[in-house]
């Protein structure tokens, strides 16, 4: 079975997942304040600190998730690559966690084990769109077994 050719794409476009996110915070949020102030009778002192820190902790993770920085994604027929840009990439395997047809969640792991963590990369077509094909098709197309060169052998 062939591997799929060579392939980068650089991602800077991240408007999908930010509005995603803020959305769900946004109404995680409003739930719990909706929760606090339809209460019947008298709420401790305690509901409403640990609804507000439950509030300040969600708006924190929603800052933090929004900030995706920009990165290069390559696949060079043996491995994917991910980094800052094409010269500071890192070796590791890809996959799919959602695909929704014009965007996806993918889970690049790191191959070195340093202990890296994943790297979760919200990816739009938006922005990308003349590689978008191709990028779909390389991130499901098979990977080489191991020992095998790019082309599948003869």
């Amino acid at each position: 079975m062939r591997a799929a050719p060579a392939f980068q794409v650089s991602l800077r476009r991240f408007g999908v997942w930010r509005g995603a996110v803020l959305t769900l915070a946004a109404l995680a949020m409003a739930t719990m304040a909706a929760w606090l102030i339809t209460q019947e009778r008298p709420i401790e002192i305690v509901a409403w600190v640990a609804t507000g820190s439950s509030i300040a902790a969600v708006a924190g993770l929603a800052a933090r998730a929004v900030r995706v920085p920009p990165v290069d994604l390559g696949w060079d027929g043996r491995a994917w690559f991910v980094g800052p840009g094409p010269d500071e990439s890192s070796p590791g395997d890809l996959h799919v966690a959602i695909d929704l047809g014009r965007w996806m969640l993918l889970r690049f792991t790191p191959a070195a084990p340093t202990g890296a963590r994943p790297i979760w990369l919200p990816v739009q077509r938006l922005g990308i769109e003349s590689q978008w094909h191709a990028l779909r098709c390389t991130v499901y197309s098979p990977r080489p077994a191991p020992g095998d060169d790019a082309t599948g052998g003869a």
